[in-house]
């Protein structure tokens, strides 16, 4: 398998050996809002381990976009006006969902959680609307 579908299953497989990994070594959910959160309101020794992990998301997303030839470069040319909203609804969505899409699609679903299923399933019917707002309706 090579080109996109290669490296979707790539980014799958090492998302999901990150997750078990901290789930089986810490006890911790992988997910990000949760893991950002507690560098934000920092707790005795919870800092490191979770600068790390969000430290290693951002370094894996730049060596992918150095070493992998013919890697689309990241998207530009955002209003930086809209690019704060959408960041600030994606933050108030994820208080409200009592989590985010990897808490609850990667970590959630895989512990068979009712909650997570339900929060998974309005994060898609939300995004497909969104998409296709955005898309074909405006």
């Amino acid at each position: 398998m090579t080109g996109a579908a290669g490296s979707a299953l790539a980014g799958g497989v090492l998302i999901g050996v990150a997750a078990t990994l901290l789930l089986a070594l810490t006890g911790r959910i992988a997910g990000i809002s949760g893991i950002l959160g507690g560098v934000l309101r920092p707790q005795r020794g919870e800092l490191a381990w979770r600068l790390a992990f969000l430290l290693g998301l951002v370094a894996a997303g730049a060596a992918w976009l150095a070493w992998m030839p013919g890697a689309p470069p990241p998207r530009q040319g955002f209003p930086p006006v809209l690019l704060v909203i959408a960041g600030l609804l994606v933050g108030i969505g994820t208080r409200m969902g009592n989590g985010c899409t990897s808490g609850h699609g990667v970590c959630g679903l895989g512990r068979l959680s009712l909650r997570s299923l339900v929060a998974v399933v309005v994060f898609m019917a939300t995004a497909i609307a969104t998409t296709y707002v955005v898309r074909h309706a405006a």
